[in-house]
């Protein structure tokens, strides 16, 4: 079991209830797994991802990642336009556990609502849902 200290949850991205995070860029936002998610899935083994142009409705499944535990789908934490996906992943969906958030990012979007981006969790608050889960 690990303690919450041990996960990193950076305090600039914003959280889902689903284990996705956000960052938002100048143009696009990031999404990923949290730190939590990949280390509770374990050795990350497949990543299936929408193609670009693809219309996320938030809180749709998006995808689903697979580890050598099991297999989970990826649900949306905001409604936008699929414009970019991290083709590394294809090849190497490990990088998922290396560093899920910079060269294990999964997808972009663009043209997300901003009350979707108002649902989202701060680090803090993450940390807590997270702590209420595993007790």
């Amino acid at each position: 079991m690990y303690a919450l200290a041990d996960y990193d949850i950076p305090t600039d991205l914003r959280y889902s209830s689903e284990d996705e995070w956000i960052r938002e860029e100048e143009d696009r936002i990031d999404i990923g797994i949290t730190d939590y998610a990949q280390e509770q899935l374990g050795d990350i083994v497949f990543v299936e991802l929408p193609e670009v142009g693809a219309v996320l409705l938030k809180g749709d499944p998006f995808g689903v990642i697979e580890s050598v535990k099991a297999v989970s789908d990826l649900f949306a934490p905001v409604s936008g336009t699929v414009v970019a996906v991290n083709e590394e992943l294809e090849d190497h969906p490990e990088l998922v556990n290396a560093d899920c958030y910079q060269n294990g990012w999964l997808i972009a979007v663009e043209d997300a609502k901003t009350d979707d981006l108002d649902d989202l969790l701060s680090a803090d608050a993450y940390l807590q849902y997270i702590e209420d889960r595993t007790e």
